[in-house]
């Protein structure tokens, strides 16, 4: 449920308000509120990330946020216990936690969260922010859902956690699922099961390929590489650029694909192929390929997703386009897009056409009372950190802690390469790779007697190296560097130093070099447990591209080439970071990587979220993903930042700190975050809490002075004294203008009194490195700077579409008919625990409505949580109500009014109906499913006032009894002289 902040509201003033009603007065001196509407005509507004437009049409793209790298399954009525199609969806998270989320829908166009595949894709150091390493842009990438006989099935890759897994459950929404690694990569896998249930991954970026799996999808047994590839249709428009991301259908007799492009000069496009054969050249005659393409969207670059099958009458099926569009800063946003079929082609949109913000008639229609319910899901949400979020499997993930490493203090502090400096007269045992030539050069070394010159170059890699089999640990970081100098070449040359055990070159360390100076390059690295150990390699290298560069034949000296493992202050995963600690979030939030679950609570302080420092920033982390090794900043570091995904075009978020236990140089706020960030914080440092506005834009430098890049903005910073709480918003405004995000920061001392920090900070926008490679997200974040252990408390989450800079009023106008729409709701009618929690949502309502406001997220919070419920009441109750049909007719009859009733019994098993007028009453018993109970009323008269007849119809549903009642109104009618028969 959500709460707000109660202004002085006894309980007794809530139970009456809630017995007697909510009167449209009351609230902050500027809140207006219009008349209630009539309980049948209450039409809450849809969900933020709804485009549900409510007269049976939605625009594109759909939910207003990130997700991207989009797969939809759908799971057929017959084999399902709602006797109905449901569909899931899942996309890319990357280094969240809970990750790969699964979302539900009946209509294809509102979309919930209802369950996760993981908690933590690893508890590793690169998924937990630890010892260095990171998952930024990396982790989980586009995942494949597919269900098959009963089970449903993830299958996704990893770009730096071990390649490719499959995930498996028997419910999706609420079970457990069992992990296979695969132990490779498979870029953008495919699952896809073929007639004969056959499992395969299609996979690949440029060329896709296949691989067959085992019968129990535990293990690859066969490759089949390149089955087709761009270059099977160059000189085709529609081919370029990208061509990745394949999903696989078999319809109609063919196998399709679709696959996202991205040609020269153009914008990105869907491809769609077909064959008869779905391995096509390793299956068809002579070995010829059998896949033909063809572009079927070029359209705003509506790209990468799947094909969706919609049921229709008669058994046949629709097949529309779920795919994503890139919006940033918002994120890679989907679109269910209409196709039109043709000669077995579709084309997609409105003739090829699909604008942005188009609207199209959804394919699936529910009930009204259905319809209105799936309006208030979304994949944001207000939060009071009330710890009452349903309990999921994937919170009680199993993980075996493996033992901390067995350090051998001999190798530490000591020089583990030999020969560091070229002193001993020989060449051994370094050894050069890719052709280059090695020899001792005394003309000009750094020190000593000689330096190593490296001649011969021609490719990036060609250089020295040396064995370390059995000297480099686990967990160990190592001081690595060495002295570096060319004489001829680019002004400036990278130089890489590198590791390789098997599984790609690994940077250490690098700097740019100047032509002609004697110049150091050093860092420190920290072997992850990944590591082969025994079959460990340094080298110097500089860096690749294609074609080769021109620093791949540069030559070079080098000189005291050296690394020293540092003593052991590494952390490494503990029980009490991994167990669950007893506290349920609301599964819109994810974490910025994996928690520390020693230091989140939702219990220690009842109703709010507790954040606490667990350990200092260091200012030591780089981006693993980039070449250039770019630090990350401080904020990127902290570790336990909360996060939702923003929306657009327009946001606002606010939340209450208590920041009474904050310690010296800690820093904790709310925060619009990538790359690129802007956070609201509280600073404590010498005793103070400094309250200021932090931005950091482009373009990205790769060393920072930390400390420097989160100073406040000028004007931006307040003293906050004596007071221990204090209320933050940040207003993001995507659309002024589009494809930037400028982000306006808000301070109150009591909720009701708001004062702007500064200007509006920004512009954000893509980051070009992809280094994140997902949308803004929203933050509440704690970090230390000096010391750990000081914690801050969150009262709540409180999200509005409306933002202070639009000058509207405060606006209690849908709160008001949500509460007066309760009002008219019977117990009696509804299910026991639906029931209580809409009495929850309605007393916080209520209670908020009787105080006052400072701004319209305080509003709208509460309104936002009681129609979720109230429309969720309605589908319990049509669920629980026996379906019939009531017509009323007034007619004369010889000069006599009647009162005709009809009712017919719509349920699957007999009923008693009873029909009720003002003139007579009729029951009727065991009315067959189809029948009518009919009866005719004299009124004894030459006419008759409209009126309304009831009736009444009892059954059984689910075996329980159901009384269900009707009115259906009827006109006045005059049957007298002038009456004409």
């Amino acid at each position: 449920m959500l709460s707000l902040p109660r202004r002085a509201i006894s309980l007794t003033t809530v139970g009456a308000l809630l017995c007697a009603g909510v009167a449209a007065t009351g609230g902050a001196a500027h809140a207006t509120a219009g008349a209630a509407p009539p309980a049948d005509e209450w039409s809450p507004r849809a969900a933020y990330t709804s485009t549900d437009r409510g007269d049976g049409r939605y625009s594109v793209p759909l939910l207003r946020a990130d997700v991207p790298d989009i797969g939809v399954e759908r799971v057929p009525a017959a084999e399902n216990d709602e006797g109905r199609d449901i569909y899931y969806m899942i996309s890319t998270t990357m280094h969240l936690s809970p990750g790969a989320p699964i979302m539900k829908s009946y209509d294809l166009v509102n979309w919930e969260i209802v369950n996760y595949v993981f908690d933590r894709a690893s508890i590793g150091d690169s998924f937990s922010l630890r010892n260095g390493q990171n998952s930024y842009g990396q982790g989980q990438w586009a995942s494949s859902l597919r269900y098959h006989e009963g089970m449903f099935y993830v299958a996704f890759n990893t770009n730096n956690l071990g390649g490719a897994y499959i995930y498996r459950t028997d419910d999706i929404e609420n079970g457990t699922w069992q992990r296979t690694a695969l132990g490779r990569g498979l870029h953008d896998p495919s699952l896809f099961f073929d007639h004969d249930g056959t499992p395969y991954i299609f996979h690949g970026n440029g060329n896709i390929s296949a691989v067959r799996l085992n019968a129990d999808l535990t293990a690859i047994v066969q490759d089949y590489p390149n089955v087709f590839g761009a270059n099977n249709y160059a000189g085709q428009p529609f081919i370029g650029g990208l061509f990745e991301g394949a999903q696989f259908y078999y319809i109609d007799g063919y196998y399709y694909v679709v696959v996202i492009t991205w040609p020269s000069g153009q914008g990105r496009q869907v491809v769609m192929l077909r064959s008869p054969e779905l391995l096509g050249r390793y299956t068809s005659p002579g070995g010829v390929n059998t896949y033909e393409a063809r572009g079927v969207l070029n359209s705003n670059g509506f790209a990468q997703g799947s094909l969706v099958p919609i049921s229709r009458s008669g058994g046949g099926t629709d097949w529309y386009g779920m795919f994503f569009r890139d919006t940033f800063p918002i994120g890679r946003i989907p679109a269910l897009i209409p196709a039109t079929w043709r000669d077995g082609w579709p084309t997609f949109g409105t003739d090829g056409v699909v604008p942005v913000e188009g609207l199209f008639d959804k394919p699936i229609r529910l009930s009204p009372a259905q319809e209105r319910y799936e309006r208030q899901k979304g994949i944001v949400v207000s939060d009071d950190f009330a710890n009452d979020a349903p309990h999921k499997a994937y919170m009680d993930e199993e993980w075996t802690i493996p033992a901390a490493p067995d350090i051998d203090e001999s190798l530490i502090g000591v020089e583990l390469l030999e020969n560091s400096g070229f002193e001993a007269g020989a060449l051994s045992p370094w050894a050069a790779q890719f052709g280059a030539t090695l020899a001792l050069d005394s003309t000009d070394p750094a020190g000593g007697s000689a330096a190593l010159k490296v001649s011969d170059r021609t490719l990036n890699g060609s250089g020295p190296n040396q064995v370390l089999n059995g000297k480099m640990q686990h967990g160990v970081t190592y001081t690595v560097s060495a002295k570096i100098k060319y004489t001829s070449g680019p002004s400036s040359v990278r130089f890489n130093l590198a590791a390789d055990w098997g599984s790609g070159v690994q940077v250490m360390t690098f700097a740019n070099v100047p032509v002609g100076e004697w110049t150091t390059v050093t860092g420190r690295y920290t072997v992850p447990a990944t590591a082969n150990l025994n079959n460990f390699k340094f080298a110097v290298e500089t860096p690749w591209a294609n074609p080769q560069p021109p620093s791949s034949s540069v030559e070079y000296l080098i000189d005291d080439v050296s690394i020293v493992g540092q003593p052991l202050t590494s952390e490494h995963p503990t029980e009490g970071e991994i167990k669950p600690n007893g506290s349920r979030l609301d599964m819109a939030w994810e974490w910025n990587h994996a928690p520390d679950n020693r230091y989140w609570s939702l219990t220690d302080r009842e109703g709010w979220l507790r954040l606490t420092t667990g350990k200092v920033v260091t200012g030591e982390y780089v981006y693993t993903k980039l070449s250039n090794r770019a630090e990350l900043a401080w904020f990127e570091e902290a570790r336990n930042t909360l996060s939702q995904r923003t929306f657009g075009p327009r946001q606002s978020a606010e939340t209450k700190m208590d920041i009474s236990a904050m310690k010296d140089g800690d820093v904790a706020g709310l925060a619009a975050y990538n790359r690129g960030f802007s956070y609201v914080a509280v600073k404590r440092a010498g005793g103070v809490n400094t309250l200021g506005v932090v931005n950091r834009g482009q373009p990205f430098a790769v060393d920072l002075d930390q400390a420097t890049l989160e100073n406040f903005l000028p004007g931006t910073t307040v003293s906050l004294g004596d007071a221990t709480e204090v209320h933050l918003k940040a207003d993001l405004d995507f659309a002024s203008p589009v494809g930037q995000l400028w982000t306006t920061f808000y301070y109150s001392l009591d909720g009701l009194t708001w004062t702007q920090l500064g200007n509006r900070v920004g512009p954000q926008t893509l980051d070009g490195s992809l280094s994140h490679f997902m949308g803004h997200r929203v933050g509440l974040f704690n970090y230390a700077t000096q010391q750990k252990g000081g914690h801050v408390d969150f009262d709540h989450y409180l999200l509005s579409d409306t933002l202070t800079a639009q000058g509207q009023p405060l606006d209690t106008g849908e709160l008001d008919a949500a509460i007066a729409y309760a009002r008219t709701l019977h117990e009696s009618d509804h299910p026991a625990d639906a029931w209580a929690a809409m009495r929850a949502a309605l007393a916080d309502a209520t209670a908020a409505r009787a105080g006052e406001f400072g701004t319209q997220n305080q509003i709208d919070a509460p309104e936002r949580a009681l129609s979720y419920q109230l429309a969720r009441l309605g589908v319990l109750r049509s669920a629980s109500e026996l379906p019939v049909t009531v017509t009323v007719q007034a007619r004369c009859v010889t000069g006599t009014a009647y009162v005709a009733v009809q009712a017919r019994n719509d349920h699957d098993a007999p009923v008693e109906i009873t029909l009720q007028t003002a003139y007579g009453e009729r029951s009727v018993a065991n009315v067959a499913p189809g029948a009518n109970a009919y009866q005719q009323f004299t009124t004894r008269a030459a006419g008759v006032e409209a009126g309304s007849a009831t009736v009444r119809v009892t059954g059984t549903v689910d075996g329980r009894d159901v009384t269900t009642v009707r009115t259906a109104e009827y006109p006045a009618i005059d049957c007298g002289p002038r009456q004409v028969r």
